[in-house]
């Protein structure tokens, strides 16, 4: 596994659907298969599309910054933080698991609010 082309593909591929091209995302990076964890979005590379797709229509004013990508063995993860209309914020970790040719093919994520107050000064970013 080359992890540094990995973590690079990983960013690329999400970065790209994330700003309104999920389907040449999957072209690019997406294996034969893609298995998907969130409960929100579709099994398969056509329930990304469709996901990505929808929610660029209907909020297309939304950004998303790369704060860490980390790789080990077969796996990415990407820290993000992303800011949607209204002013809301989340802050997410993503998982992307790769097969040997480099290409995508399992995805997991957790997605967290920013909420207006916290018990602590750190931040979440």
């Amino acid at each position: 596994m080359d992890l540094e082309k990995n973590k690079a593909n990983a960013v690329a591929f999400y970065k790209m659907a994330y700003e309104g091209n999920p389907a040449e995302a999957v072209a690019k990076y997406v294996g034969d298969r893609y298995i998907q964890h969130n409960p929100d979005v579709a099994d398969g590379p056509q329930g990304f599309i469709e996901y990505f797709e929808r929610m660029q229509a209907e909020y297309p004013e939304k950004s998303i910054e790369f704060l860490r990508c980390i790789a080990q063995e077969d796996l990415v993860a990407l820290h993000t933080h992303q800011k949607w209309p209204g002013n809301e914020e989340y802050v997410t970790m993503d998982f992307f698991r790769f097969e040997e040719n480099g290409k995508i093919v399992e995805h997991w994520d957790a997605i967290q609010k920013v909420p207006d107050t916290m018990a602590h000064d750190n931040g979440m970013v």
